[in-house]
């Protein structure tokens, strides 16, 4: 362990601005959560009427979790557990990866193991650094439980649940840095398993049971077990108090940094388990420019995020048609407010078509994340100093940098594309009536504009502060797609739901749907991306993180 303390605090020093912004986020969120609690759903029965709602329509417990009765910080808990799950498994998952593999892909790995620092301690200071960050983070919810009144007991342990999260994603980062073959792969495999954890959990909630000693509350069904954040639901910090599902989290984070470390401690440096494979002795005539180069490199985690697109309209899709069961007109008229509140500023309509579009916002936020990625991966080719090589070529800066653009708009596309095939055959199967197709189409178009204002605004972020792109970039997308999404359940203000995209989607639910904000974000966007290949053009390349 000779150099502990000093890969410790290089790393702390490393990560200082973008673990300053994760912890700030929380906090952030943790206060609107109470303050949307509070102001939206005040009383009891306010909050009982929700839960009743959902208890009818399973389907909309897919994006929330399993009810735990009227108390407020419960409904809290209900309300944002899951997407703080998401997030902290992803800010896990992205620094246990970036130090490790990350590390090997730079070389720096191969100094720092020329040390008598050896090749263990740096997956030990990693390890240490992310448990650091993921306890802080619990801290900071637990604090927000307790500045607002809650509970000691429960605010402890809805800290803890939500650290048993990003312990396990920690370890799962770690171990999936050592089995791929770049960081890339490794981003990509271990957040796929975030977005599986998340998803499976859904279902679990979906196929939940009302309990029958308390009629607001439910029992998540036996899928739930099958996902971390599932677990950290199942200690129902604020009802039924259970510290046991939060173990094993924290258990299986531990048996896969276990993992991590004896492949670490056998593997040769910028080895993998799952190898890469060996590259054509001469590249196909298609390579021969900078758009193909660049979807060569991010084809697979393109694909991935399709085939979560299909299955995920799949499922909106089967599930809109359950929105019309046998629940009185009162309740389905309160749960087209709630559902309208996801689906934009000031959306009504019919029920289904209020769900469709609702759940389409959620695949507008991948798409915006596929595209997002492409400008991500322009910044570190740059970094590496491939970039360089290819400049060095007789292809131009703009070339290069539209080659990153145009892959990211082609992939938007593909993606908002499957995702509405999945949705209508999901849709057909449910015996959905014709009208449904338009909505599923008209609800993926109005998506497309606010994914390419976010991706032209992330691409000026290359070209002013190109140092900056990934955290800011990723942070820009976080807060779009909080911000648009929640911010109506949530009850921010206008002005603040108007920083995001997302909140100028047309509503398509009514009958002369305006599509004059769709085609401004088009033009802005237009108008920004190309403001940002000229800059690009202009300054210098900047090599380094």
């Amino acid at each position: 362990m000779s150099g502990l303390g000093t890969l410790l605090r290089q790393r702390f020093r490393r990560d200082r601005i973008q673990l300053l912004v994760w912890v700030l986020g929380f906090a952030a969120l943790a206060s609107v959560g109470h303050s949307a609690v509070s102001q939206s759903y005040g009383t009891p029965k306010d909050r009982a009427g929700v839960i009743v709602l959902l208890e009818q329509t399973p389907s909309v417990l897919v994006l929330r979790g399993t009810p735990q009765g009227t108390q407020s910080d419960a409904f809290q808990f209900m309300l944002l557990f899951a997407f703080l799950g998401v997030l902290i498994g992803l800010m896990a998952t992205f620094l246990a990866v970036r130090h490790t593999r990350g590390d090997e892909e730079q070389g720096r790995a191969e100094l720092i193991e020329s040390t008598p620092a050896g090749r263990i301690t740096p997956l030990v200071a990693t390890a240490l650094e992310g448990v650091i960050a993921v306890a802080v983070i619990a801290l900071v919810n637990t604090g927000g439980f307790l500045l607002y009144g809650a509970d000691a007991g429960g605010a402890v342990l809805a800290g803890l649940a939500l650290a048993s999260v990003g312990g396990c994603f920690l370890g799962i980062g770690l171990l999936a840095a050592q089995v791929m073959r770049t960081s890339r792969g490794a981003n990509g495999l271990a957040a796929a398993l975030v977005a599986a954890a998340y998803m499976v959990r859904g279902i679990g909630d979906a196929t939940g049971t009302v309990d029958v000693d308390d009629p607001l509350s439910m029992t998540a069904g036996w899928v739930s077990w099958l996902s971390p954040i599932g677990w950290g639901q199942r200690t129902s910090p604020f009802s039924d108090p259970t510290v046991w599902p939060a173990l094993l989290g924290l258990a299986l984070g531990a048996i896969a940094f276990a993992g991590a470390l004896a492949l670490r401690t056998s593997r040769d440096i910028d080895s993998s388990i799952i190898g890469e494979r060996a590259g054509r002795a001469h590249a196909r005539p298609s390579l021969a420019g900078p758009i193909a180069l660049v979807w060569r490199q991010l084809r697979n985690p393109t694909i991935g995020w399709l085939v979560a697109a299909v299955l995920f309209g799949l499922l909106v899709g089967s599930l809109s048609e359950t929105l019309t069961g046998n629940a009185p007109a009162d309740v389905k008229q309160n749960l087209g407010d709630t559902v309208g509140s996801i689906a934009g500023p000031n959306a009504h309509g019919d029920l289904v078509d209020l769900f469709i579009v609702a759940m389409f916002s959620m695949i507008g936020a991948i798409a915006a994340v596929c595209a997002v990625q492409s400008v991500a991966r322009a910044r570190q080719d740059e970094a590496n100093g491939t970039a360089e090589i290819v400049l060095s070529t007789a292809v131009s800066r703009i070339r290069w940098f539209v080659a990153y653009l145009v892959i990211a708009v082609a992939s938007t596309v593909l993606v908002v594309g499957v995702a509405v095939l999945g949705a209508i055959a999901g849709a057909s199967g449910a015996g959905a009536p014709s009208g449904t197709v338009t909505t599923i189409t008209s609800a993926a178009l109005a998506q497309l504009p606010a994914v390419f204002l976010l991706l032209a605004l992330v691409a000026l972020v290359f070209a002013i502060v190109p140092r900056l792109t990934i955290g800011l970039g990723w942070t820009l997308l976080l807060l779009a797609i909080f911000i648009g999404q929640f911010g109506g359940l949530f009850g921010l203000p206008e002005w603040a739901r108007d920083l995001s995209p997302f909140s100028h989607t047309p509503i398509v639910t009514e009958a002369n749907a305006d599509w004059g904000s769709a085609w401004l974000m088009l033009g802005l966007a237009v108008v920004v991306a190309a403001a940002s290949v000229l800059l690009v053009r202009r300054r210098d390349v900047a090599l380094g993180g």
